[in-house]
Parts: structure tokens; C-alpha cells; sequence
């Protein structure tokens, strides 16, 4: 095992030009991209089919509302714990950027590009879960018809999808770009 000489010296640890740093991220994005709020992707697939074929309220429609009634209060944040959230993981991701990119500490750049676009996620998710609960309150409450809310639900869901690829796409490009650009400018570590 390494000897650490000091706090410093464990941050600088190799991260770039590890595999588990990339099979990490790859892993990461990869779980992330299988559900929507939880809800698996299969459920929503086979709900866009079926709203497709004009089975509004079919057993397909039917099952992902229920997922997402199911799913939908964990994402439920209020005002308080909001900001509270977003503080504490602003000052987080502003330390991390501070000891990486002024301080040029290899590991606090390798967690930067590995958490922030993962910030980035849950508060889309969270936004996302605010623009469904009224869509599933309404359906519930008879409101509004199944099939309407069931077609905004997986319109709403399909979208968030879309970015949420886009996202994982720019993330592991900007990572791999700057390992990359990492390791030829420090051949040896450091």
C-alpha cells in the first residue's frame, strides 16, 4: 500500500489513466440511462406503443402511471430542503472545481467530471417530477382523461430521455477529451 505524506498527496492520486475511473463513468451513465424517475424504459416504450396504436387506456398506459405514482413522491422536494440541497451540493461541487482546476489536483478533476453532470441529472429529475405530479393528480382525481395525462406523462418523459442521452454523451466526451488531454500533458503522474 502507498504511503500518503499528507491529505494533498491522496487527492492527487492517478485517476485519468485508471480503467475503474472509466468503467465507473461508463457504468454510471449506463444505470442512468435504464430508468426515467425509476420507471424502466420498457414501461414507457410500451406505453408510447400503445398510445400509438390508440389504446389510450390501455394495460400499458395503465402500468406506467402506476410507476409513477408509485416513484413520483420520492422526488417530491420542498422549498426549504430545495435550497438547503442546492447549497450544500453547490458548495461541494465549487470546493471540488477549486481544488482541480486552480489547484490542478488530478483525483478533484476526475470527480468533477464525474459528478456535476450527475448534479445536472437530479435536478432535471427533479424538475421533471414537479412538471408530472399535477398530470398524475389529475388523472387520479378524474380531472382529466387517462389518456390525455398518460400523453403528456410519456411525451414529458420522452423528452427528459432525449437529454438525458444528450447529457451522458457531452459528459463522457468532455471526460475522455480531458483525460486525454490530461495524460499527454503529464506523461509520467504529475
Amino acid at each position: 500500500m502507498p504511503q500518503f505524506d499528507s491529505l494533498i498527496g491522496l487527492l492527487d492520486s492517478r485517476s485519468f489513466t485508471t480503467i475503474w475511473y472509466w468503467l465507473a463513468l461508463i457504468g454510471m451513465w449506463s444505470a442512468a440511462g435504464r430508468t426515467v424517475l425509476g420507471v424502466p424504459s420498457e414501461v414507457l416504450a410500451r406505453a408510447r406503443s400503445a398510445q400509438g396504436e390508440g389504446e389510450g387506456q390501455g394495460p400499458a398506459v395503465i402500468t406506467l402511471l402506476d410507476w409513477l405514482s408509485l416513484v413520483l413522491p420520492r422526488w417530491r422536494l420542498g422549498p426549504r430542503e430545495g435550497a438547503v440541497f442546492l447549497g450544500v451540493t453547490s458548495f461541494l461541487m465549487t470546493s471540488l472545481i477549486v481544488l482541480g482546476f486552480v489547484f490542478w489536483l488530478e483525483l478533484a478533476q476526475a470527480l468533477v467530471l464525474l459528478l456535476v453532470p450527475f448534479w445536472l441529472l437530479f435536478w432535471m429529475r427533479v424538475r421533471l417530477a414537479r412538471r408530472l405530479f399535477p398530470l398524475i393528480a389529475a388523472a387520479q382525481d378524474g380531472g382529466a382523461p387517462v389518456a390525455e395525462a398518460a400523453l403528456g406523462v410519456s411525451r414529458a418523459m420522452t423528452w427528459h430521455r432525449r437529454w438525458v442521452t444528450l447529457l451522458s454523451m457531452v459528459s463522457v466526451a468532455l471526460a475522455a477529451l480531458w483525460g486525454a488531454l490530461w495524460s499527454v500533458i503529464h506523461p509520467v503522474g504529475f
